[in-house]
């Protein structure tokens, strides 16, 4: 078994930063090298510390994330990078590109959604870790860049299920905190009716993201809370 892919997590925000941390540790052939929360952190890491790709947040206290990957490259780092960012400005997106991020992924984002790019850039990296570090032919150059740059296929919704909706309902997951979100609360917050709200919550909890248990003390049945899985 080759050595599962190190990677470092930069990301100003504590509870985000342990939460995609929590992330790549659960998916197979990637371990967590470090996690800070600024540039010079982010520096002294990788000063320290083997790291074959970078989990990185582009707002961070110190510096903008592209000025942090502009002096790697300067100082001959070829560390890949994943820009993991709520900017969805596309000249930002642009330069990201020219600076060698293989992936820009938009917060919030799941866990599956996280996972699915891991797995495409760790397929990446077994396509282009030829014996001789050559490809055969144009197809070979192909396939390996198609894995990688191709919109997620292991990620889309069920049916009846939008990204936008999602999203929403994941923040709105997300900003309870540790008192949760029931089918009801969620469904008022978004102005959609409460069985289109527990679909989406029942898809983030099959998913990993989220968990659930009943919530009791009420009169009646109980309610199944929702709460985002930190």
């Amino acid at each position: 078994m080759p050595p599962p892919v190190q990677v470092l997590i930069v990301e100003d925000e504590p509870v985000t930063a342990d939460a995609h941390a929590l992330y790549v540790s659960r998916v197979p052939g990637f371990a967590v090298a470090g996690v800070v929360h600024s540039r010079a952190e982010a520096l002294r890491a990788l000063e320290r510390s083997h790291v074959d790709l970078i989990l990185l947040d582009l707002y961070l206290p110190d510096g903008h994330g592209l000025a942090l990957l502009r002096s790697l490259r300067a100082a001959g780092r070829t560390t890949d990078v994943f820009a993991v960012t709520s900017a969805r400005d596309l000249a930002v997106v642009r330069e990201g590109v020219s600076l060698g991020v293989v992936q820009h992924v938009l917060k919030p984002f799941t866990f599956p959604t996280l996972r699915e790019r891991l797995m495409r850039y760790a397929e990446f990296r077994s396509e282009t870790a030829t014996a001789d570090g050559a490809a055969a032919s144009q197809a070979e150059v192909d396939r390996a860049l198609s894995g990688l740059r191709a919109a997620p296929g292991g990620t889309a919704l069920p049916k009846g299920l939008s990204a936008a909706t999602l999203d929403a309902v994941t923040r709105e997951l997300r900003g309870a905190g540790e008192a949760g979100l029931s089918a009801a609360a969620a469904a008022e917050a978004l102005g959609v009716n409460r069985i289109t709200a527990r679909r989406y919550l029942e898809h983030l909890v099959e998913g990993g993201s989220a968990s659930c248990a009943p919530q009791y003390g009420h009169v009646g049945r109980p309610e199944l809370c929702y709460r985002w899985r930190d």
